[in-house]
């Protein structure tokens, strides 16, 4: 039987992503092009990282290191950054805006839940800029979330823009989901899971999402080129931290499951998943510039 399970609005979901902080050898190019191809808006700099994001809310933090060693493409850390747009028109204007000026989109595709397109980073790090379907359309079976990679209707999507034009990431734009490389799924859904607390939404060969409240995924998992993957090695460039925003319940259960794992501090609770990238749980109500 197929059921559909409608999302909770905005502000009223006990689980949501703050912002990705990443390490950087070059931050002014990388910067330049958040601002430029992605379409952040600058929020503070001091020199040796910058904040971008939307709408009063910082989603992306970039830090400098010149001497990190470049990650590997086959190792642990980020396959992606998920910025999720308000509307369907949204992703039209950016998707046009991004044929005006040639940006580089590796990938498109209709998941069923969303519309995404693809791209990276100057050094490498991936990115999606997407918009959700109404989740009265989403497909449920079993507690899972059907989400093909079917191709992309571009031309419906450029048309959706109607004509008006791209000035950047709008009011209401969040950080959707991250997507993360890892080096077994067994042990990633343990943590993400078993230790997060979240649910498992869908399971590709390779792969598995995460969710809490109706949402299609926050997280996901593959070893599409990372499997057999061990831990991290510091310092190097890619992801350095990612912000999950969870209300006192859910914190509180984590802590009690993984109280050997946590490192407190104040506003968050950061633990390292088995590859040792940091998640830090963020209280739901604490200010995002300070996460």
């Amino acid at each position: 039987m197929t059921t559909a399970i409608t999302r909770p609005e905005a502000g009223e979901t006990p689980v949501s992503m703050g912002r990705v902080a990443l390490t950087v050898n070059d931050l002014d190019r990388v910067s330049d092009f958040y601002q430029r191809a992605v379409g952040l808006h600058p929020m503070g700099a001091d020199g040796e990282s910058a904040r971008l994001g939307a709408g009063g809310a910082v989603l992306l933090e970039l830090r400098r290191d010149t001497a990190a060693r470049r990650r590997s493409p086959r190792e642990a850390g980020l396959f992606h950054t998920a910025f999720l747009l308000p509307t369907r028109a949204d992703l039209g204007r950016w998707t046009n805006h991004a044929i005006a000026t040639r940006t580089p989109v590796v990938g498109a595709s209709d998941h069923g839940v969303s519309e995404a397109l693809y791209l990276s980073d100057p050094e490498g790090n991936g990115i999606e800029i997407y918009a959700d379907r109404p989740a009265s359309g989403w497909k449920w079976a079993g507690g899972q979330v059907e989400m093909p990679s079917d191709p992309l209707d571009v031309e419906s999507l450029v048309e959706s823009a109607g004509g008006a034009p791209w000035q950047g990431f709008p009011e209401g734009s969040v950080v959707g989901h991250v997507h993360l490389q890892v080096g077994a799924i067994p042990e990633a859904e343990a943590f993400y899971s078993g230790i997060l607390g979240l649910d498992v939404t869908s399971r590709y060969p390779g792969g598995t999402f995460y969710a809490a409240d109706g949402y299609h995924h926050h997280i996901a998992t593959n070893v599409w080129n990372s499997r057999g993957a061990g831990p991290r090695s510091y310092p190097s460039t890619g992801l350095a931290e990612v912000v999950v925003s969870m209300n006192g319940a859910r914190r509180e259960a984590v802590r009690e499951r993984a109280a050997s794992l946590i490192e407190q501090a104040p506003g968050a609770l950061t633990l390292s998943d088995p590859w040792g990238t940091a998640i830090a749980l963020r209280a739901a109500d604490f200010d995002n510039d300070a996460s």
